[in-house]
């Protein structure tokens, strides 16, 4: 068949679908929400849960959410800047940030279920980067979610695959295996969980700040200023987040801030006066008329 010339006349134009404006935005990927968004028919309305897991330049978002025709709802999250409440300060946006903020919103939504009792994840061994599953506990079913990456490039030891492991080690079901996670060789299909455990503790970040450190020292003062400031050195950042990791799991609660004293408000216009005033007023205006009238008078 020969080439055909494409004849965009009025007929065409008036046919045209636009597609939708979140895809025309690159926001979305609709062959993969569609897959992550459709349920059985058999459950009838049983919502199905999402992981979303997104990756700011400032923070790291993990929220549960299900989606209606409305849109979605969210039913828990959890953000990197709520870490320094827990005593996790700096590095809010890396791989151990990461872990800590999918662990945090775990045992949040467990909490307000009032499941975290029952499914306390992987406390009692800590964190060993070892592949851990939530299973039944009493007859009762874990909470279950599946990952949401949106268009996040799903390689071998991401950033996203961290906010889920934490979601997992806080006794959540996400299915997952694995072979994404950092320590996986893809050639010999062997999993190194102790060199995913320093990942999580920021092992490889200690070992940059001692090289920095050692080749150009103003450059490690620039550079890890906020690290310094908090009095946080590569031999104390493990201890960092492990003391993070148990007050996440002692009180996974939202910290509120104390509300602003409110002062006086200022009023730029004149204020209503009352009944009372009024009538004062007009007992005044006639009695002040009333003298007038005398005085005219005895002129």
């Amino acid at each position: 068949m020969g080439l055909v010339k494409v004849v965009k006349n009025k007929a065409y134009f008036k046919r045209y679908q636009v597609k939708l404006k979140r895809r025309r935005q690159g926001k979305t990927d609709y062959y993969a929400r569609k897959r992550l968004t459709v349920q059985d028919k058999n459950k009838y309305n049983t919502p199905k849960y999402r992981l979303i897991v997104r990756f700011t330049n400032k923070d790291v978002i993990a929220q549960i959410a299900y989606s209606k025709i409305e849109g979605d709802v969210i039913v828990a999250s959890a953000y990197s800047h709520e870490l320094p409440a827990f005593g996790i300060k700096v590095g809010l946006t890396n791989y151990a940030a990461g872990y800590a903020t999918g662990l945090l919103l775990a045992r949040r939504h467990l909490k307000n279920l009032k499941l975290d009792q029952t499914f306390k994840g992987q406390e009692d061994v800590g964190v060993n980067g070892e592949f851990y599953t939530v299973e039944e506990e009493d007859g009762r079913s874990p909470f279950k979610a599946v990952l949401d990456v949106g268009l996040a490039r799903t390689t071998t030891g991401c950033k996203v695959f961290a906010v889920m492991k934490g979601v997992a080690d806080g006794g959540i079901e996400v299915p997952h295996s694995e072979n994404r996670f950092f320590g996986y060789d893809s050639e010999s299909k062997k999993y190194d969980a102790e060199a995913h455990r320093d990942r999580i503790f920021g092992k490889h970040v200690a070992e940059y700040m001692r090289s920095l450190k050692d080749e150009d020292e103003d450059a490690y003062k620039r550079q890890f200023s906020h690290f310094i400031a908090n009095g946080i050195s590569a031999d104390n950042l493990e201890e960092m987040y492990k003391k993070g990791h148990e007050a996440i799991r002692a009180n996974p609660d939202r910290r509120t801030k104390p509300s602003k004293k409110q002062g006086e408000k200022k009023r730029w216009n004149a204020k209503k006066i009352t009944l009372e005033k009024r009538r004062e007023r007009v007992e005044e205006k006639k009695a002040l008329l009333l003298q007038l009238k005398a005085q005219q008078e005895a002129m």
